[in-house]
């Protein structure tokens, strides 16, 4: 198996986040609603979650082609979706970077890696990093997110998915299944993210998405076509659930534009005099390590399936000693 992660000694650490825990979560057992009813909270009324929420309102309402325009394939209305998902990358992932990286708005507070991003280096396409994330971003991220989206679409259009509902029918099961969908996908992350890291789909695919040993906001959707076919598919559930054509839509955004935090490489962004925690540096421990925290802290499958990497000493040895076992 090729590694290209950032090994022991290598890396300038900055900021050093609080150890992640393993509980507080809906998965503790024996279960314990008081604790499950905080974490609901905690996760669904957190800012990052707010704004995807809100963005995907908007997006819906206001920059999605009527859906009866979507019974027939044509370029005018999926190149209008193409471009409406760039541009959402541009306000997310864009403004976070120039933020970051060249406002240098906050400077290395919060940051996990004071290495930054790199530039001239024949590793990456254009000898950058940042160009090379924002290539495979746009042109496949993008192109494969749209080509769902659209299919999406046409499907309900011509009533070809399973169980379409309408919000007349079933107000309270969409806006529940709508508010679910950022868990649902975390646990969709969880196998297909272990599948690419099967040796003939790493060495294939998943390789291209771990040049990026320091990550920063354009690297989260920086993939290979094939990792971004895995990677978008779970779109698929709402072809076979009870699904309003609004669940697929926040699916596939949420899974464009949700990777910025986790690889914006900072714990907190500065907005004036707030400080918003984006990210718990779980995934950015993936991108160090390589063999561990597959999935998010949020669901289980790490935890269980002995991966989980909470920060600390004694697990970094537990990952090398499990890599050198092989």
């Amino acid at each position: 198996m090729i590694d290209t992660t950032i090994v022991s000694g290598t890396a300038i650490e900055d900021w050093k986040p609080d150890v992640i825990k393993k509980d507080g979560t809906l998965y503790d057992w024996p279960f314990r609603p008081q604790v499950a009813l905080k974490w609901l909270k905690d996760y669904f009324f957190a800012p990052v979650q707010l704004y995807h929420t809100g963005l995907a309102l908007i997006v819906w309402f206001f920059l999605t082609p009527d859906l009866s325009r979507m019974q027939a394939f044509s370029w005018d209305w999926i190149l209008t979706l193409y471009f409406r998902n760039v541009g959402l990358l541009f306000l997310v992932m864009g403004t976070v970077h120039f933020r970051l990286y060249i406002q240098k708005a906050q400077g290395p507070q919060y940051q996990y890696n004071r290495k930054g991003l790199q530039t001239n280096n024949p590793r990456f396409l254009f000898r950058d990093q940042t160009w090379e994330n924002m290539f495979w971003s746009i042109i496949s991220g993008c192109g494969i997110w749209t080509a769902y989206e659209a299919v999406t679409y046409w499907m309900f259009s011509n009533e070809y998915v399973l169980f379409p509902v309408e919000w007349l029918e079933s107000p309270v099961y969409i806006v529940i299944l709508f508010l679910a969908i950022p868990h649902i996908r975390s646990h969709h992350f969880y196998f297909s993210h272990r599948l690419t890291h099967w040796e003939p789909l790493y060495k294939s695919a998943h390789y291209l998405h771990h040049k990026n040993t320091n990550v920063g906001p354009w690297s989260g959707l920086s993939m290979h076509p094939i990792e971004h076919l895995i990677y978008l598919s779970g779109v698929i559930l709402h072809w076979i659930i009870p699904s309003h054509p609004i669940h697929a839509l926040y699916h596939l955004m949420h899974a464009g534009v949700s990777p910025t935090w986790g690889h914006c490489g900072y714990e907190k962004i500065k907005v004036n005099q707030s400080e918003i925690k984006v990210d718990n540096s779980f995934h950015y421990l993936h991108h160090r390590y390589f063999n561990c925290n597959y999935g998010s802290p949020s669901v289980p499958w790490d935890k269980w399936f002995g991966s989980f990497h909470d920060g600390t000493n004694e697990a970094k040895m537990k990952i090398r000693l499990k890599r050198m076992q092989g």
